[in-house]
Parts: C-alpha cells; sequence; structure tokens
C-alpha cells in the first residue's frame, strides 16, 4: 500500500507542519517515507509544497511524477489549482476555500472555488472560520489535516493524533490541547 501526498500553501500558514505531523505518524507506524520540500519565501508569503511519499514498500524517489498523487492538501486555494495536475483520476484535493492573497493580481475568488469544485474529488472549508470560531486561530493548519485524514488512508486519525502529541509537546499542554481539537474540528466537518 503507498500514499503519495502533494502539500502546499503560503509561507507562514503551517503547512510543513502538517508535513511533520503525517512524518511522524508514518514513522511510528513503520512506513517507509519520503519527503521533497521546496521552500520559496517560507517565512511569510511565498509558495511552500512538499511532497510526502508513504508506502508499506521501499520507495526509490522522493518526488511525486505528474498524474500519480493520491492526495493534494492545501492551506490555500490557488495553491491547490497549482499542483491539481499531480492528482491521479481518483485523487482528491482536500483545501481551505478562503484565500490568502499576498499578491496585488490575486485571480477572482469565485473562480477559483468555481475550477476547483468541478474537480471530480475535492473537499473545501473554511479553515480559518472553523479555527477562530473555536478560539484556536493558530491551529487553522490542524483543522485542514483532520479534514485531510479520512482521505490519507494509509494512516488511521489516532496514529495522527498521537503525532500531533508528539510534534507539540515541547510547546505546552495547552498548545497540544489546541491542536488536537482542531484536528477533531476537521475531520468532523468534512464527510465522504
Amino acid at each position: 500500500m503507498k500514499k503519495d501526498i502533494k502539500l502546499s500553501g503560503v509561507g507562514g500558514q503551517g503547512i510543513l507542519s502538517i508535513a511533520t505531523v503525517i512524518g511522524e505518524a508514518a514513522t511510528e507506524a513503520g512506513l517507509q517515507l519520503k519527503q521533497a520540500e521546496v521552500h520559496g519565501m517560507s517565512q511569510r508569503g511565498g509558495d511552500v509544497q512538499s511532497d510526502l511519499r508513504l508506502s508499506t514498500e521501499p520507495i526509490f524517489s522522493d518526488q511525486i511524477a505528474t498524474g500519480q498523487a493520491d492526495l493534494i492538501i492545501s492551506m490555500e486555494p490557488m495553491e491547490a489549482l497549482r499542483y491539481v495536475s499531480y492528482l491521479n483520476r481518483d485523487g482528491w484535493a482536500v483545501t481551505a476555500s478562503r484565500p490568502f492573497i499576498n499578491i496585488p493580481d490575486y485571480p477572482d475568488e469565485e473562480a477559483i472555488r468555481g475550477e476547483l469544485s468541478a474537480l471530480p474529488h475535492v473537499a473545501m472549508l473554511d479553515i480559518e472560520a472553523i479555527a477562530r470560531e473555536n478560539h484556536i486561530p493558530k491551529s487553522a493548519n490542524m483543522v485542514l489535516l483532520g479534514m485531510a485524514a479520512r482521505y490519507i488512508g494509509i494512516l488511521g486519525a489516532d496514529q495522527l493524533r498521537d503525532a500531533i502529541r508528539a510534534v507539540f509537546c515541547r510547546k505546552g499542554e495547552q498548545v497540544v490541547s489546541d491542536n488536537l481539537k482542531a484536528f477533531d474540528l476537521g475531520l468532523s466537518a468534512c464527510t465522504i
């Protein structure tokens, strides 16, 4: 069994934290793991993307070929569209619906949502609003991970929760609690 995941977003949104949590869960589960990251201007505002390949068998490349990704997880809708060509026919795009407008000529928001909605398999939520409404605004990325959990398949929700605990434990109990809450909100909000 294998799962090829393309993660994308804008610097500072927490996409690499999602990759770290999935990687931690995969390592603990004894899966083979390869990861390739592109950081752009990752401090704030630039394109950030990561290829994450998980498998029960050896993996020989850390990059996902066009048309081979099983899943896109994106913190930003335009960034999700940027990588749609990587999805396989049955692949899912799981993305935030609200854009992070960091350029003056950002495309029309409705047009972006329309293009995403036309995909055969897409899940979109306003993860920022969910995080804000639940008083955990810094945990929107874990809302997104919760949304994506059911599509990851090779890892279960409990394995991802354990990884959240492991990754965030050094930041204190409240941060762990907030991120677990965010993950569960995303998991319950996104149904197939």
